[in-house]
């Protein structure tokens, strides 16, 4: 488009001072001519740039999960092979479940266990009670014939030693009544330990059996999201560990980012929901209709390290290049354009067409299918 409207000038120029002679074709028009195009041509370029920036910096990104199992164990089968579009929640691999079943067996019993000793708790309450009543009783008479043998002694119709056999039961009356209070202030703490319905001994074991559980369905690994795994290398038989060292697999889900990298000074008039083009080497020809959907105002330039040193100036001897800034884009999907599957990591082009000075859009539109087109070429000799 930019050689068209240099070339309509080229023709004006020859209209105007070779084929009618309205203005004479001399030294200094010729060099009028010829700085007038170069000026028409840096006006159209610094423009378009502007209203209509382009970016050779287009990403496709996935998010890829890392398959690590949270429980030890021999792989006992592997569902999806490597490269398989899978749905989220389908199976990918199981491990071995028997120990994590007998673990379950094994505190369903302790559970059950344990209810039944809570229970017989209410009856050593009871019992408590009784001993505490029975103790307290036997206190009272002691104390009353202790108090009797005192005043027998006093009319000279008892003997001394009564007395002091008495005082010895009192005391052993007292003793005993509160060794029925602790137990029965031990029982009483047993079942005031709650947590919910359940006693404390009850509620831990079934917290356990809660995690046995768990980790018994965590045997069977599943997708975490719509996608394909990659790098499936792990085979029946094979022993997995709880650890992020070696994972079983990766994960590579099916939704997408597609950000693209301006310089810092082509993005003063793009806004969010300004209308975009893709070009991508992976589709030659082909063109991805997408919007703005954000600008990511910061880059690793604006950021210091946490560190005890005061900042200065970078230590570098040349001057280090500005950072672009990152603008994710989204494709629009509708009826007469449904979504275009775009691999994992594709490079490109984009162009996004702003507000201002629509019309010379139609130049942006014309050189991004022209890289489009070009995408086809395969530049290499061997």
């Amino acid at each position: 488009m930019l050689e068209i409207i240099l070339g309509g000038y080229a023709f004006l120029v020859w209209l105007f001072c070779i084929k009618l002679k309205i203005i004479p074709w001399n030294i200094k028009s010729q060099v009028g001519a010829v700085t007038g195009g170069i000026a028409l041509a840096a006006a159209i370029i610094f423009t378009i740039n502007v209203v209509t920036p382009s970016s050779n910096d287009v990403r496709a990104i996935n998010f890829v999960a890392e398959i690590v199992p949270r429980v030890n164990g021999t792989v006992t089968k592997v569902a999806v092979e490597g490269n398989q579009l899978v749905k989220k929640g389908e199976i990918l691999l199981e491990i071995d479940p028997m120990p994590y079943a007998l673990k379950v067996k094994q505190l369903e019993a302790q559970v059950a266990d344990a209810t039944g000793t809570a229970k017989t708790l209410w009856q050593d309450m009871d019992s408590a009670k009784s001993a505490t009543a029975s103790a307290q009783a036997q206190l009272d008479l002691m104390k009353k014939r202790f108090a009797q043998t005192q005043e027998l002694a006093k009319a000279g119709a008892g003997n001394q030693f009564d007395v002091e056999s008495f005082a010895t039961e009192v005391k052993r009356a007292e003793a005993a009544l509160a060794s029925a209070r602790t137990a029965e202030s031990r029982v009483t703490t047993k079942l005031e330990a709650v947590v919910g319905p359940d006693i404390a001994s009850v509620a831990l074991i079934k917290a356990q059996l809660e995690l046995a559980r768990y980790d018994l369905e965590s045997t069977v690994i599943r997708a975490p999201a719509d996608g394909y795994a990659v790098n499936v290398m792990v085979r029946p038989g094979n022993y997995l560990v709880a650890m992020p060292f070696r994972p079983a697999m990766s994960f590579v889900e099916q939704e997408q980012k597609l950000i693209a990298f301006f310089d810092q000074n082509e993005l003063r008039f793009v806004q969010p929901g300004d209308k975009a083009e893709i070009a991508l080497k992976a589709l030659p020809g082909e063109l991805v209709r997408a919007k703005v959907d954000s600008i990511i105002w910061a880059n690793a330039q604006g950021q210091f390290l946490q560190s005890g040193l005061v900042p200065n100036a970078p230590v570098e001897h040349s001057v280090v290049p500005a950072q672009k800034y990152a603008v994710r884009l989204v494709q629009n999907v509708d009826a007469e354009h449904p979504e275009v599957i775009i691999p994992m990591g594709a490079r490109g082009g984009a162009a996004v067409y702003t507000e201002k000075l629509a019309p010379l859009h139609i130049l942006r539109m014309v050189m991004i299918r022209a890289q489009s087109i070009m995408n086809y070429l395969v530049l290499k000799l061997h």
